[in-house]
């Protein structure tokens, strides 16, 4: 090889490392990575740490600890004062006792021998007093000669100390009203965080066994308006039951069960076992409610989660509505409304977003959103459930147009086949965030004008349920958002096949258990969540069960949450602001621009996407209209969609003989001459124990139906006729 090739592939070769030599000039950033991520391990380490004071973990936690310190030491003055008065009190009551020689007069006494005992008890006073004044003399004696040795400081040294001994001797014990109470008093949450009555009160609550203890993780703190400590529990225990038992663990702990958080602590630190307790110091719900945050916002993204309220630690909840939908529930004036146009009004400052809204109630709550709103019905008459389906199917039908556009979308602007922000904004493709807001839906679901769909039977307000769950089912893939309100929160009013797609829940207080189970789910009641243990004066408080990850520092299934208040002005304010954002960008349509106009859709296709996603058209509830004999028909009124296979099994005998007050013999007789047979069947109670009752299988119920339906079953009446 000559040298001019040498010195040629030399160069080459120095010429291709070079590059090499740049990224080396990397080091400092992998330094300054490695600085970085030791620093975030000292953080975590300092934060997980148990003997590092709470005070110091958090600016927060600082900020409370000096105005609890502040708080102390302006108090103390006076406390001082009284507890020495007490003290003082306290040891003239046990002089006197002993000065007349009490326990010996008592044992006397209970021994029927006072008599016999009187010289005694005579003489042993008199001594007492003796000492008594032998004490006092040489007590002052010794105060005059170290006044005279000392001064004055001798004086102000024994004052002190008799001071430090009566407070020490007049402080007030908690849990006693006085030094030896017959009966226990008021417990401070000081005193219901130490580590032993802890344990006392989760064997109280049948948490933990009596020879079984608990771990202390982190020490009972101040942390906020309350008391915090995590513990693990014993091996096998498990952090559910104690959620779940959380009324019987405010028992014990002598607590109301509304200032009582009880959370699993999950992910890194956590296990099955883990449990992080937050007690209030008082009702964290009492207060007046929190200003909606966005009532100062100019605008807002949709995509972005929703302020929606607070927890009982004052922590925001945020709501995410893109991809999910959402149904609130409660019994009259308990917020309902209020809470439902929390995320209306996200939604509305995004001038980029749809929205059909449908008011059943037909009162002016929700006539400012006609404003701005894409399609706008109010009122609870036949014409009004009508515009409402016309609009639905209109919808639906839109959702079929959106994946068909989609499809044919490159991967840079669709990669996974579901809607983007970019897609939602380009105006070219139509396909903005839309949002279904339906305020007393049971007015549309309930209602039971008979129509003729694609050739089957069924209501109006079946029909509607099918476009619904059509559209929370298949809907969000493309940016279709379901928000649903309703007073009547039962298996009737909001089918099991419409209840099943939507994600989030939100429940506010409703009458009983099974209430609010419709709501946030089968169940929820013996997991530790039920709204209807919800306060009447709790206004806006309800249970939230979100279909993502809330924004409390937690992973927990529920939360209980105080929503944001915006009244009607300032719903006016925002429904106006939303308005002039969408004059702006030119995306103001439909109702609020005037055109009301019906889009011409084929119905044909929209009935074939309903049967090819749901199956038969209405499903059970659409049997509910055929002359049925009694008690079936009360039944299947009943019942409802719980009807539908695969949703619920079986039906125990006392909750139709109570919801229908039928006579349970009789009622028993009518429901085997139509061919149901009562069996035992195991269930699951209110307190999570599981027990044999008897009742009737909903397969045979539904058996019983499709005879009628064919006429194979008369009434009991015409067979009573029959000659034969």
């Amino acid at each position: 090889m000559s040298e001019q090739d040498r010195s040629l592939r030399t160069t080459t070769t120095s010429a291709e490392i070079e590059p090499h030599v740049f990224e080396g000039e990397l080091v400092e950033d992998a330094s300054g990575v490695s600085a970085s991520r030791l620093w975030r391990r000292f953080v975590n380490r300092w934060q997980r740490s148990s003997r590092v004071p709470a005070a110091l973990k958090s600016r927060q936690a600082a900020k409370q600890a000096v105005q609890d310190a502040t708080a102390f030491a302006l108090r103390a003055p006076w406390r001082f004062t009284t507890t020495a008065g007490r003290g003082l009190l306290a040891a003239v009551r046990g002089w006197r006792r002993w000065v007349r020689v009490h326990d010996y007069r008592e044992a006397a006494e209970h021994s029927e021998k006072l008599a016999d005992k009187f010289t005694e008890i005579r003489a042993l006073t008199l001594f007492r007093w003796k000492v008594t004044v032998a004490v006092t003399i040489t007590a002052a004696v010794l105060v005059a000669v170290a006044d005279l040795v000392y001064g004055s400081a001798a004086l102000w040294i024994t004052g002190s100390c008799c001071a430090v001994a009566l407070t020490f001797l007049g402080r007030r014990k908690d849990g006693s009203p006085g030094r030896k109470p017959s009966l226990s008093g008021p417990r401070t949450l000081a005193w219901t965080m130490d580590p032993q009555l802890l344990v006392d009160a989760f064997r109280d609550a049948k948490l933990i066994g009596k020879d079984e203890s608990l771990r202390l993780v982190e020490r009972a703190a101040h942390d906020g308006a309350g008391w915090a400590v995590t513990v693990d529990l014993p091996a096998t225990r498990k952090a559910a039951d104690a959620i779940k038992n959380r009324e019987a663990l405010a028992s014990a702990l002598a607590v109301d069960e509304m200032q009582l958080i009880v959370e699993r602590v999950r992910g890194r630190g956590g296990h099955a076992g883990r449990v992080f307790l937050w007690i209030a110091d008082e009702d964290p719900y009492s207060g007046p409610p929190v200003r909606f945050p966005l009532l100062d916002a100019k605008r807002w993204d949709a995509w972005r989660p929703i302020p929606f309220g607070q927890d009982a630690r004052n922590r925001r909840i945020d709501l995410q509505l893109v991809w999910t939908s959402l149904v609130v529930g409660a019994i009259p004036r308990q917020g309902k409304t209020f809470a439902a146009r929390l995320p209306a009004a996200g939604l509305i400052l995004d001038p980029y977003t749809r929205l059909y809204v449908f008011d059943g109630k037909g009162g002016k709550d929700w006539e400012a959103a006609g404003a701005v709103a894409h399609r706008f019905v109010r009122g609870d008459e036949l014409e009004h459930v009508e515009t409402v389906r016309d609009r639905l199917v209109e919808l639906v039908a839109e959702v079929q147009s959106r994946f068909t556009k989609m499809s044919a979308l490159d991967d840079e602007v669709c990669p996974e086949s579901k809607i983007t922000p970019g897609i939602s904004r380009d105006p070219e493709l139509g396909m903005p965030i839309t949002a279904v807001i339906i305020d007393e839906v049971q007015v549309y679901l309930e209602n039971t004008t008979r129509q003729d769909v694609g050739g089957k039977k069924t209501t109006l307000g079946a029909y509607v349920t099918d476009l619904l769950a059509y559209l929370a089912r298949k809907g969000p893939a493309v940016g279709i958002v379901v928000v649903l309100a309703t007073q009547r929160p039962d298996s009737n009013t909001i089918p099991p096949r419409l209840r099943a797609v939507l994600g989030s829940r939100f429940a506010l207080r409703v009458m009983d258990w099974r209430d609010s189970n419709i709501v946030l789910g089968e169940q929820m009641n013996t997991r530790g969540y039920d709204a209807s243990g919800l306060l009447p004066r709790h206004k806006g408080v309800g249970i939230l069960r979100p279909d993502s990850e809330s924004d409390t520092g937690s992973e927990v299934l529920a939360v209980t949450v105080q929503t944001y208040y915006m009244d009607n002005a300032e719903w006016r304010s925002i429904c106006t602001r939303g308005r002039a954002l969408r004059e702006t960008a030119g995306t103001l349509s439909g109702h609020a621009a005037g055109d009301d106009s019906l889009q011409t859709v084929d119905q044909s296709s929209v009935v074939q996407a309903l049967g090819s996603d749901t199956g038969e058209t209405g499903g059970w509830s659409g049997h509910e209209s055929l002359e049925l004999t009694e008690p079936l028909a009360s039944v299947v009124s009943y019942l409802g969609g719980d009807l539908d296979p695969g949703i619920r099994e079986f039906v125990p005998t006392a909750e139709l003989t109570e919801a229908l007050d039928a006579e349970p013999s009789t009622f028993a007789q009518r429901m085997g001459e139509l061919g149901c047979r009562p069996v035992r069947h195991r269930v699951q109670n209110e307190d999570g124990d599981t027990r044999r009752v008897r009742g009737y299988l909903t397969a045979e119920i539904r058996a019983a139906v499709e005879r009628a339906a064919n006429d194979e079953i008369s009434s009991p009446d015409d067979r009573d006729s029959d000659p034969s």
